[in-house]
């Protein structure tokens, strides 16, 4: 044991820097890993729970005032029903701020798709225009129970009485109304109704839909939403970011592996004198395989408790959602074993690759075996010796360049494999650096992902069309208004709602940014999301038939949109369309488009002054803005591939200049200077580095638009938003690579060539 440990330490201290980098490798792969699972719990739960807790209805049914929702109670599969609660649409404002929000008449708390109060109380009938606010709708109002919410245009107030969290989708700005729950006497206007169904099987969501279509009328149903839609929604960017990291966690514990394999390789082979030794002086194969397999399982182990206790600690202080997600898994049941799990299963890997290089060093010969005298590397390539020929013949090539080239790759297979286990940290990097950079598209060019408005615009119904184009049109910053409509449509089947729009005209067409198919021109043309397309199974050049209301509309869709909205189901056609099945329809919002520069809360504060009230107007919401803590997570993947490219470099550079030693006395009797022998070292890694980045880039650059166009397509945005690092960009870091292979190799190069000729004989023996 003794001298088990000697040789560790002293091994430690040779190799200091590459211990350093192995722990601090191991513990990024691992703090990834751990942030990921978080971000999957967050996602989960809180809907999960408010859902379970509050009884959540599966299915929430919007429908004419006129419809008979007692028949839905006797459905097969229906175990409970909610409601019939009445609604109305409203406009609601405080200190300054407005929401589009919808009033649900609710006399008790209702034992199906419950809410759970947050803050404040519940409704009472000693308070009659007390309201009840979703969170995410009073987090927007930024209102509080005492609070009091105004009606634009009108002389209506309530008080705000309670928050409640709810299993129903949640408020988005300009998108999607919020939830406020009133006494029934506070709706004397009510237009509507609600009805939610709590089904025996979550499973039969579809079915349960399509027969409540069936019995009350296709003409009765408004809209219809369901768990699966508010779940997917609730989950959203979180999901999306525990991807990511759990992409690149995965992706840079394989990196890592592959560097401590490497790393052990190259020392065995530098080392089997002293391997040798120590089975001469009675260390078993196995004790010497355990030798090195203990040393790195104590580096990942370091690394891996190290990430456990930072994550424990202060990942709850984490900025932004990556802090929540934390502080929130953090109480969670499973969250104790994850964090015992996910450590222990990346050293158990480490170590799994740790110990097939460890194999080799138990197969060592007690007695050492003298090296061949000819270098692995062969004889030299007649285009090397080609360019070191004198005269006419020859090309005066310096010779350390070609003794570099031919160092670098006449090794055969070991040749390949380094400069694969350096490319793969590059790739992943090329793959980090395609995802900044498509977030950076969508916040300076949003019109190429589907929003080229930077306005939404609701009129009062007491300014007429005329009326918000005058307002609209006096703004100097507004280049450009788009009337239009969103009504909610029966899919074919009547199982869930799709989003129809109708915007613009023929003459001012909408600017849709397409991915496929052409714009639509003519009567009846439409192009539509990626999620719109996967719910219908249709594609481009397919014609759909949806209802609105009790009218049917069918469609041609002739393109594919990039979607943002609603999960990509949406299809949009022009104004002019919708008005051939309804003369009488007129548009009920304008997407504005700005001057380049304007800024769009300021537009929206002087469009809502102009409008004295009867305009709400909402900054388009981008998509990307709730992933900002992806930066800081693409910067810290970014640092942890880099450590692991860099002891992939160390390996790489001892493994070299280690094979070099054979060739130091050759160099020197054909009259190469120390400098020259220094300089054929770092050609050699600078050409493993080069040769890696070109493949990284090759490979990585068309897996990083994959990748992010199939993330597209699983959110129904759709394909066609990724975007490539700039050429800039990749040259820099190609760049950065070669230029650092080349100045880490030229110390331990330098000292290569200034060892004695006794230690070199010594090596070469």
């Amino acid at each position: 044991m003794r001298a088990t440990l000697r040789w560790a330490h002293s091994d430690l201290r040779t190799h200091r820097g590459e211990a350093l980098f192995l722990v601090l490798a191991t513990a990024g792969v691992v703090l990834s890993l751990l942030l990921a699972a978080a971000l999957f719990g967050y996602a989960t739960n809180p809907w999960q729970r408010v859902f379970a807790q509050g009884g959540g209805a599966h299915v929430w049914l919007h429908t004419s005032r006129s419809a008979d929702p007692g028949k839905l109670s006797s459905l097969d599969g229906v175990d409970a029903v909610a409601g019939p609660y009445p609604a109305a649409s409203a406009t609601v404002a405080t200190r300054g701020a407005r929401a589009s929000v919808e009033l649900r008449g609710t006399p008790e708390r209702p034992e199906v798709g419950r809410p759970l109060l947050t803050s404040g109380n519940w409704l009472d009938a000693a308070t009659p225009d007390g309201v009840v606010l979703e969170t995410r709708l009073a987090r927007s109002l930024l209102a509080e129970p005492g609070d009091t919410l105004t009606v634009p245009g009108g002389t209506r107030r309530f008080t705000v009485v309670g928050v409640a969290d709810s299993a129903e989708p949640p408020y988005r700005a300009g998108e999607r109304p919020g939830l406020v729950w009133a006494l029934p006497s506070a709706l004397p206007d009510a237009d509507s109704q609600v009805v939610g169904l709590r089904l025996r099987d979550p499973d039969d969501t579809g079915y349960a839909v399509q027969r409540a279509v069936t019995v009350l009328g296709a003409g009765a149903i408004g809209e219809v939403s369901t768990w699966q839609q508010a779940r997917a929604e609730a989950q959203g960017e979180n999901r999306l970011l525990g991807q990511v990291l759990g992409l690149f966690g995965l992706g840079a514990l394989l990196a890592a592996g592959f560097a401590v394999h490497g790393a052990i390789g190259t020392r065995i082979r530098g080392h089997l004198r002293d391997i040798s030794v120590l089975k001469a002086i009675g260390f078993t194969p196995a004790q010497v395989v355990r030798l090195f397999l203990l040393q790195h399982l104590a580096y990942a182990l370091l690394g891996a408790v190290a990430a456990a206790a930072l994550t424990g600690a202060l990942g709850s202080r984490f900025p932004g959602r990556l802090g929540d997600a934390v502080g929130v898994w953090q109480g969670l049941p499973g969250q104790t074993v994850t964090l015992f799990v996910v450590p222990v299963a990346a050293v158990l890997f480490i170590g799994a690759t740790t110990g097939l290089a460890a194999w080799r060093a138990g197969r060592v010969p007690p007695v050492p075996v003298p090296r061949p005298a000819a270098s692995r590397g062969g004889r030299l390539s007649g285009a090397a010796r080609w360019a070191l020929g004198p005269g006419v013949r020859g090309v005066r090539v310096p010779p350390p360049l070609v003794l570099g080239w031919h160092r670098a790759f006449a090794r055969g297979p070991r040749s390949l494999t380094a400069v694969g286990r350096l490319a793969l940290p590059l790739l992943l990097i090329v793959v980090a650096m395609s995802a900044w950079t498509t977030m950076d598209r969508f916040h300076s060019r949003p019109e190429q992902i589907g929003l080229p408005a930077a306005l939404t615009v609701h009129a009062d119904a007491s300014l007429d069309a005329r009326g918000t184009r005058t307002v609209l049109d006096g703004d100097p910053q507004v280049a450009a208004a788009y009337p239009g409509v969103e009504v909610a449509a029966l899919v074919p089947g009547q199982t869930e709602t799709i989003a129809l729009r109708g915007l613009g005209t023929r003459r001012e067409p909408y600017p849709y940014a397409l991915a496929e198919g052409r714009a639509a021109r003519g009567a009846d043309e439409a192009v539509a999301g990626q999620g719109l397309l996967d719910l219908l199974d249709v594609r481009v050049g397919d014609w759909v038939r949806m209802t609105v209301g009790d009218q049917p509309q069918i469609l041609h869709i002739v393109g594919r949109s990039i979607e943002p909205d609603n999960a990509g189901r949406v299809i949009s056609t022009s104004l002019d369309t919708l008005r051939e099945n309804d003369p009488g329809l007129r548009p009920s919002l304008y997407q504005v488009r700005l001057t380049p520069g304007a800024d769009p809360h300021e537009v929206a504060d002087r469009l809502a002054g102009a409008g004295h009230g009867r305009l709400d107007v909402h900054a388009v919401t981008n998509p990307v803005d709730g992933l900002s803590p992806l930066r800081a997570v693409v910067l810290g993947l970014i640092a942890v591939l880099a450590l692991i490219g860099l002891v992939e470099l160390l390996t790489a550079i001892g493994g070299t200049v280690r094979e070099s030693e054979r060739d130091l006395l050759a160099w020197k009797a054909i009259g190469l200077s120390p400098r020259q022998i220094t300089a054929i070292t770092v050609v050699a890694t600078g050409c493993t580095a080069l040769t890696a980045v070109l493949l990284a880039l090759v490979l990585g650059l068309p897996l990083a638009h994959w990748l992010i166009d199939a993330q597209g397509r699983s959110s129904g945005i759709g394909a066609g938003i990724a975007q490539g690092p700039s050429p800039v960009l990749l040259l820099l870091l190609g760049a950065g690579a070669v230029l650092g292979a080349a100045a880490l190799a030229t110390l331990p190069a330098t000292r290569a060539t200034r060892r004695r000729l006794a230690d070199t004989l010594s090596a070469v023996a």
